[in-house]
């Protein structure tokens, strides 16, 4: 997949937001959008958000279980989901990030 996007959302937690898709005529046909945390030096996943299987789905990551089950977070096209993923993302990191240390 490409093109590749990375931003960092909050310098203090080490949060960014990584958006990896894949684009034809303009339509988004595939993503991935990724919340990562820097803990102990490493890059952990906190939460990632994909259209792999024709479904716009979110996997919750567990510090202890690693990736959960995927939820389907919103119907529509990957594109939608795509946009979809990066507000909420952006709009929710911190809670996010919060829900992955409790575990």
């Amino acid at each position: 997949m490409s093109p590749l996007s990375r931003d960092v959302l909050d310098y203090d937690v080490g949060a960014r937001i990584v958006v990896e898709f894949t684009v034809k005529q303009r339509e988004v046909l595939n993503y991935a959008v990724i919340l990562t945390i820097e803990h102990e030096g490493v890059s952990e996943i906190v939460c990632s958000y994909d259209g792999t299987h024709g479904v716009n789905e979110m996997h919750r990551d567990n510090r202890r279980a690693g990736k959960a089950a995927a939820e389907e977070f919103r119907a529509g096209t990957p594109g939608e989901g795509m946009r979809a993923a990066i507000l909420e993302v952006r709009a929710n990191y911190q809670e996010m990030i919060d829900a992955w240390r409790a575990t």
